[in-house]
């Protein structure tokens, strides 16, 4: 069982893998070996990161489609660092169901702050909670009722 902090350093090291995928058109496997030359994986939920890694363009129709109607612009036209945050959340909404939806909305809420552009975290806040409900509406739902 892999630490929360360990998963938080997988997020983040997957901002910057999904978003040299989108950007540069490298392969996933070159991603993957570089970021664990690069980086020491010992302290990161290498698991984590391969399985959404490989994930999310693999499955990147349908990880797409859960995010893009509550957008306020084009997807293309989304900055590739908040495209990256909301693609490893929706995927984590969509096949993550252990890891509670209110964790995955902070995780992409810190994420945006961390490496989105100002504000962005407002956004990718609305547009998750709104995923949240449509994927995770029992879930959602339960714990209105708390």
């Amino acid at each position: 069982m892999s630490k929360p902090k360990e998963k938080q350093k997988a997020r983040r090291l997957l901002v910057q893998a999904l978003y040299s995928w989108d950007v540069g058109g490298t392969d996933l496997v070159d991603i993957e070996a570089e970021f664990h030359v690069d980086n020491d994986m010992g302290k990161v939920d290498a698991s984590l990161f391969h399985d959404i890694l490989f994930g999310v363009p693999k499955n990147l129709a349908e990880v797409d489609s859960v995010y893009t109607p509550h957008l306020d612009r084009e997807n293309k036209d989304l900055d590739p660092v908040s495209r990256a945050v909301l693609r490893i959340a929706s995927y984590e909404l969509l096949y993550s169901i252990e890891v509670p939806y209110k964790v995955v909305i902070n995780e992409g809420v810190n994420l945006a702050k961390t490496y989105g552009p100002t504000d962005a975290f407002k956004f990718i806040n609305g547009v998750l909670d709104k995923v949240a409900i449509d994927k995770r509406a029992i879930e959602v739902a339960a714990n209105k009722r708390r």
